[in-house]
């Protein structure tokens, strides 16, 4: 079968390009960007390496904690950014209570990116097979007014069936699998960010209550059990 019988530009033009318009008109510019962008990790993200890395990641910084105080949480070897932001806002924070509202902050603004991200890609999904219409619409159109030569009915059938398979394609093989990747690799990652935050937040408590001896002791003990 040959191959090419598939490819019609106007009737990719117009699935994938008002898909795309759709999705631009209902989002912001940033919005675009993050879209885009978020199509690097949805093929390298490993939600359950993330996960265990960052577990090693709350590791480090709380045995600095222990060795050296909190205020040298910050100095711990963390790679990942979030983490190593959370450190330096631990090592400042004047208490665990502003430490958690921050923390609360931060996971809420990263959640609205991200929903804003998906739905990006929800809405070039939700699009794509009114896009298929409409040129399935066209096709006819263009098919009917050719009916007295009927070497021209051929292009409007194609152009017809072709947005309608375009319409199927994007939306359920493109844009609605994106979109249901970067949902789940996004609670994954909410998730052990959450753990991470509380966990910190247990070593700020620890820090400012008793003697430096006990406070020392418990982050030691806690440690061990991890």
């Amino acid at each position: 079968m040959d191959g090419a019988i598939f490819l019609d530009p106007v009737a990719i033009a117009l699935v994938f390009g008002g898909s795309a318009v759709v999705a631009a008109v209902r989002s912001t510019g940033s919005d675009l960007g993050r879209a885009l962008a978020s199509l690097a990790p949805l093929v390298r993200t490993r939600a359950d390496a993330e996960a265990q890395a960052a577990g090693v990641a709350v590791n480090r910084i709380a045995e600095r904690a222990a060795r050296s105080g909190i205020a040298a949480a910050e100095r711990a070897p963390v790679v990942e950014r979030f983490l190593s932001r959370a450190a330096a806002r631990l090592a400042d924070a004047p208490d665990p209570q502003q430490f958690l509202a921050w923390g609360e902050t931060e996971l809420s603004a990263r959640a609205e990116r991200h929903a804003a991200v998906h739905a990006v890609w929800r809405s070039a999904a939700d699009a794509a097979p009114a896009m298929g219409m409409i040129g399935t619409v066209m096709g006819l159109i263009r098919m009917f007014s050719a009916m007295d030569d009927p070497a021209k009915i051929g292009p409007g059938m194609a152009l017809a069936l072709l947005t309608t398979l375009y319409g199927v394609i994007v939306a359920n093989c493109i844009a609605g699998p994106v979109a249901a990747r970067l949902e789940r690799l996004s609670r994954a990652e909410l998730l052990w960010q959450r753990e991470a935050l509380e966990r910190l937040s247990v070593i700020a408590r620890e820090e400012q209550g008793g003697p430096i001896e006990t406070r020392v002791a418990r982050i030691e003990a806690r440690l061990r059990a991890a």
